[in-house]
């Protein structure tokens, strides 16, 4: 017995002797709390929350008089619970309205953002929204409207009220099971509704006095530089010091892209890294020049206050993005380590940037912008670390030294953040770490330095020369990412992973980094598996599109789409989460489908499925039954089901919202629904949504929510 209850305690005993590394792992408790939180299929209560702070109370009380040994376990799961309820409250901190219909009608607004969508229109973000028969606590906090046909009539700009006549509608789940939830990320961003619109926009009132002044100013920083650099190099350069990036042509976009120079073109850590690091430098040593204040006062402490100050500028000027404001708590860490004596990159420091970026914005755990940053900085802080007293001065020329630092910064940053990219991008570049290294060093010694110098005569009407210089340095970049971009094999299309895929891999590597002694090398195991399971994952047959209009099969050549054009946005992610790199139009083309467009047939294993869309459909249900096993309907069906055959209408599909199919070896179909959870970013209540089956009969198949 007694050599039973030392082996209960051994993990005990290893914990509590590991204390001085344990740190490190706060955040990644918190994250796991977050994403349980984030993974619950219905929108907990008050009575819930209110358990959750009794345990968190219990837990502190619990600490207080337990032994030491337990320490760890219980502040352990403190974490776990402290992220569960802060991703709670962060919830119902922005809790927005979100439209409930499809509204056309006149929408009024202030602009607040304007950029480009995917499809290269201008894009703008309105608040103080006014919609035409819609009650003020029904009406979006904001509201994101795209700009088709004719426009130009209004110079448009931040705080000016506008008014046009537009489509909106609440924004959309996932296009596919356990896709991105756009519609998601909209509720905490208080994005209430999305649309478009073909007519023209029309200025209602100027801004007013103080009203957007920092975007207003953002604008005019913007304007004024791409009038002294041209194309895209200016646009390039506008959005290194504003975050606008609203005039960068999409070519520009998608062979930064293609070369893995994205990061380049969003303020996130590496540019706050490079300006306040700068800035930080020029004070710091140019203090030391002078011998007067050098002797009188702490040249280094006075250096990171200043760069702090600095970088809190950079912030507000870059609009204060999500990225940039998880950079600026990442410099402000390692600044104010400065400030106190402490070491300025270690993983405690880093650690400590994401347990106030995680409780202050629980939402940024699940964005791919969160997870390549710390991934980067987790991954040099251990390799640098690793070099640390391994490395011989002499080993090779000095000169050499700044070469080879780049080139190990960039593979490392680059291998850490690879997979989260090819799992939320479905892209690798083959040729990022050339196009890192010819780029890298013209942003860190070039481009942002001068934009500093440039933000500092401005005023007094010198920035010319430093203006000149961030031009020649952002060409050069645009000029790296469109020459790698064309090379063959620069992109390569990677498929989705299943959803734990990613999370399993993190926590695989962070034991590896974290962890001490030979018991780390346990993290390589659930590393290199979730890496096979990622491999050998297969893609569903058939997916089927939230409004029935389209539906996807996979074949030899690849996924086939039942329809040409429509659904655009479905069909380039279904695609591109298939690790393709075609178009719709493509797919559209190759063999599986037959019929005309509005009764599109296929055969899956031993299924008979026909799609029906268009005016008259429905009296086409009872004719087709007698041959199909399953029926895709565009619209609402409200006919007499035929025997044998049930139907897969907008009635179901707008309680399930896009579908997956999946043969099984007993000869029914498997179905994956996206509509899983009933949160406060769905909008459809709180009861969990109805559950499909589908069962192969002698004649006909049966499809409907279980619970009818």
């Amino acid at each position: 017995m007694g050599r039973l209850i030392t082996l209960v305690q051994m993990p005990f005993v290893a914990l509590a002797q590991a204390r001085g590394v344990l740190f490190a792992w706060v955040p990644v408790l918190i994250a796991m709390g977050i994403g349980l939180w984030f993974g619950l299929p219905v929108e907990p209560e008050g009575q819930h929350y209110a358990a959750l702070a009794v345990v968190l109370l219990g837990l502190v009380i619990f600490y207080r008089f337990a032994p030491e040994v337990l320490h760890p376990v219980l502040t352990a799961i403190f974490c776990v619970v402290l992220g569960m309820l802060a991703a709670g409250l962060r919830a119902h901190l922005v809790k927005a309205p979100l439209l409930g219909f499809r509204y056309y009608g006149p929408v009024q607004g202030r602009v607040v953002n304007i950029d480009r969508s995917q499809s290269d229109m201008v894009r703008l973000t309105l608040d103080q929204v006014v919609l035409s028969r819609v009650a003020a606590d029904r009406t979006p906090a904001r509201v994101r409207v795209s700009l088709h046909g004719e426009q130009g009539y209004v110079a448009l700009g931040p705080g000016q009220i506008i008014v046009t006549t537009a489509h909106l509608s609440a924004p959309e789940g996932p296009v596919e099971p356990d896709g991105f939830d756009f519609r998601r990320m909209a509720y905490f961003d208080r994005l209430g509704a999305v649309g478009y619109t073909r007519l023209p926009v029309l200025l209602l009132a100027p801004p007013t006095v103080g009203s957007q002044w920092i975007n207003r100013l953002r604008a005019r920083i913007s304007t004024a530089v791409e009038a002294r650099i041209d194309g895209d190099a200016g646009a390039f350069a506008a959005a290194l010091v504003t975050g606008d990036r609203a005039r960068i042509s999409r070519a520009a976009h998608d062979d930064l892209r293609a070369a893995n120079l994205a990061h380049l073109l969003a303020i996130s850590g590496l540019h706050m890294a490079l300006l306040t690091g700068f800035i930080f430098a020029m004070l710091r040593y140019g203090l030391a020049l002078l011998p007067v204040l050098a002797l009188r006062l702490n040249s280094k402490k006075m250096a990171a206050a200043l760069a702090l100050a600095a970088g809190a500028v950079y912030l507000l000027l870059s609009g204060g993005n999500v990225a940039t404001e998880r950079a600026f708590v990442m410099a402000a860490v390692m600044l104010g380590a400065v400030l106190f004596d402490r070491r300025a990159l270690s993983m405690r420091s880093v650690a400590l940037a994401a347990c106030v970026l995680l409780l202050a914005q629980p939402e940024t755990l699940l964005e791919p912008g969160f997870q390549m940053s710390f991934a980067a900085t987790v991954a040099l802080i251990a390799g640098y670390g690793a070099l640390r007293g391994r490395t011989r001065s002499r080993a090779f020329p000095g000169w050499l030294t700044p070469v080879l630092a780049v080139v190990f910064t960039s593979l490392l940053a680059g291998l850490a953040t690879a997979p989260i990219a090819a799992a939320h991008f479905n892209r690798v570049s083959g040729y990022g770490l050339v196009a890192n290294v010819l780029a890298v060093p013209v942003m860190g010694f070039a481009v942002m330095p001068a934009a500093v110098l440039a933000g500092i005569l401005a005023p007094l009407g010198l920035e010319g020369a430093a203006i000149w210089v961030m031009g020649k340095g952002t060409s050069w970049i645009l000029w790296v990412a469109h020459t790698v971009a064309a090379w063959d094999g620069s992109v390569r299309a990677v498929a989705s992973p299943p959803w734990f895929v990613l999370p399993v891999m993190a926590l695989g590597a962070l034991w590896v980094i974290l962890w001490r002694g030979p018991v780390r090398f346990i993290g390589v195991a659930p590393f290199v598996i979730s890496f096979g399971i990622w491999a050998l994952a297969e893609r569903p047959p058939i997916l089927i599109s939230a409004d029935g209009k389209l539906v996807g099969l996979t074949t030899d050549a690849g996924r086939a789409l039942s329809a040409a054009k429509g659904v655009g946005f479905a069909a380039k992610q279904w695609l591109e989460n298939d690790g393709e790199m075609v178009d719709q139009l493509t797919a559209a083309a190759r063999k599986g489908f037959e019929g005309p467009p509005k009764m599109r047939q296929f055969i899956l294993d031993d299924w008979r499925i026909v799609q029906l869309k268009g005016k008259g459909a429905e009296k086409l249900v009872s004719t087709v039954c007698a041959m199909a096993d399953l029926v895709i309907l565009e619209r609402k069906y409200s006919g007499r089901k035929p025997a044998g055959c049930r139907i897969v209408d907008e009635n179901i599909l707008r309680k399930t919202g896009a579908i997956a199919l999946w043969p099984a070896a007993d000869g029914s179909m498997r179905v994956s629904q996206t509509e899983t959870q009933r949160r406060l970013w769905t909008g459809k209540g709180r009861d969990q949504p109805a559950r499909l089956v589908l069962e192969k009969r002698a004649k006909a198949a049966t499809i409907g929510p279980v619970d009818q």
